[in-house]
């Protein structure tokens, strides 16, 4: 639970730093490119609160089959917005060379597996027993 509540502060932190940068440090960059920016640090934003709900739903699931899934959903986000976040921001920063721009789909189709897995990691939510 702890980790992925940690990888979701540092993907906000991330998140708001460059979209800052964006919007006060890089204007030379050109239109496009800041658009790539502002769509890396959006979706990358987005997912973090997505790590913040696989950190939260962590005590409720207890099957192995259930905590696996959320496993995989909390990795897939994490290297989902390092690939797809990260990636832009490298074509953002460096123009459209080499094969990052391979990588950004790569990310984009983990980030919705990771969609994917959250909503069948709800089928073992088990609620609270309270005393």
């Amino acid at each position: 639970m702890r980790f992925w509540i940690f990888a979701a502060a540092i993907n906000g932190l991330i998140a708001v730093g460059m979209g800052a940068m964006g919007s006060h440090a890089l204007q030379h960059l050109g239109e496009h490119r800041l658009t790539l920016i502002d769509l890396g640090s959006n979706y990358q934003l987005w997912h973090a609160l997505g790590l913040v709900g696989v950190g939260l739903l962590t005590p409720y699931i207890h099957r192995v089959r259930g905590i696996q899934i959320l496993k995989f959903v909390g990795a897939a986000f994490t290297l989902g917005t390092v690939l797809f976040s990260g990636g832009l921001y490298v074509l953002a920063l460096t123009g459209p060379a080499g094969p990052v721009r391979w990588i950004v789909p790569i990310g984009g189709t983990l980030m919705m597996l990771g969609w994917v897995g959250l909503s069948l990691s709800a089928l073992f939510i088990e609620p609270q027993k309270r005393d």
